[in-house]
């Protein structure tokens, strides 16, 4: 029953694409209602802030509009080329000179109340994370230097690595267990 569905969301998810592809304005309404609420979650997290969040959102659904022909089945979920389309945009505004100069002369009270550190400033060596990653072991660590360090994909790591996306997936959720464990 649930590969049936999942053979259904997918093919639903192909004929989207399709419809996107012959740029077809109700697509783009129905991936927007279908995707926009997860998107903006995830976006919100980054950049927290929801006027800017609101903002990245509607320029990564134009970006995704954009370059619907760059999307690859092959590499993974149409939702999560989305996410990265999106989460680049999401940096690429905490990074812009314009976000910058507004976050640098908000008020006194308002600096207080919202100040949190950018993700795009965040730097794992401060916590001493790069530290824990050296206890895991050698495959494990590869994994994870790949996919938090390096910032590849799972199915770019599993290629650079050689190995099957799957076996990049266990070794991850190894690591991150065992991560868990070490920071107890």
């Amino acid at each position: 029953m649930k590969s049936t569905l999942a053979l259904l969301a997918a093919a639903d998810e192909e004929a989207l694409v399709q419809r996107l592809l012959a740029r077809d304005e109700q697509a783009l309404q129905l991936l927007h209602d279908h995707y926009s609420r997860n998107l903006f979650t995830v976006i919100l997290r980054l950049v927290r802030d929801e006027n800017l969040a609101q903002d990245v959102l509607q320029e990564g659904l134009l970006k995704v509009w954009l370059s619907i022909d760059r999307y690859d089945a092959g590499r993974g979920r149409l939702f999560t080329w989305m996410v990265r389309v999106c989460c680049n945009q999401a940096i690429d505004a905490l990074r812009s000179p314009r976000h910058r100069f507004h976050s640098a002369n908000r008020s006194l009270e308002v600096g207080r109340a919202q100040r949190a550190p950018a993700p795009a400033s965040f730097n794992p060596e401060h916590i001493g994370l790069r530290e824990f990653v050296l206890r895991l072991k050698p495959r494990q660590r590869e994994v994870i230097d790949l996919l938090y360090f390096g910032g590849c994909t799972q199915a770019e790591a599993a290629e650079q690595l050689g190995i099957p996306v799957a076996t990049v997936k266990t070794r991850a959720r190894a690591a991150l267990q065992a991560l868990s464990q070490l920071v107890r």
